[in-house]
């Protein structure tokens, strides 16, 4: 797997990471995303808060992957862009995962939400989504004929 994105590289496909809340585990995966791989990711929750957590916002900054334009948004604000996968980070998403008006892959990874937890969380968070997140995007995408 790319560790590191490139301009030379060509964009390999469109992800969109869905969570409830949109406040920390989809935030930091679209950063981690667009910061790490070849792969243009957005994010939103099916009830989002409206903020972005410190903290969250904190880990994507020691990291080099934060973005001003990052910030908790509906559905509705991306539900018309061409994705080629949605990804699901939370069971609540997954359950209520919306239909698409174009037909989309979707795959399911969970994390245990960090928001309220201590920052130490949101460091296991950034390593636990590049091992297991990160992959997973990877070979679905590769799959694709």
């Amino acid at each position: 797997m790319q560790t590191t994105a490139s301009k030379n590289f060509p964009l390999k496909g469109k992800v969109l990471i869905l969570c409830t809340g949109n406040s920390c585990r989809s935030i930091m995966a679209e950063g981690m995303i667009n910061r790490l791989t070849n792969f243009q990711a957005y994010s939103s929750g099916v009830k989002a808060s409206g903020k972005v957590n410190p903290n969250a916002k904190k880990i994507l900054e020691i990291h080099n992957a934060w973005k001003d334009e990052y910030h908790s948004k509906t559905l509705h604000k991306v539900l018309n862009l061409d994705f080629d996968l949605v990804v699901t980070v939370c069971d609540h998403a997954k359950e209520t995962c919306p239909i698409f008006p174009k037909p989309v892959p979707k795959i399911h990874v969970s994390f245990e939400d960090p928001d309220g937890k201590e920052f130490s969380e949101f460091e296991k968070l950034w390593i636990e989504m590049k091992e297991r997140l990160l992959p997973e995007i990877e070979k679905a995408l590769s799959s694709r004929v």
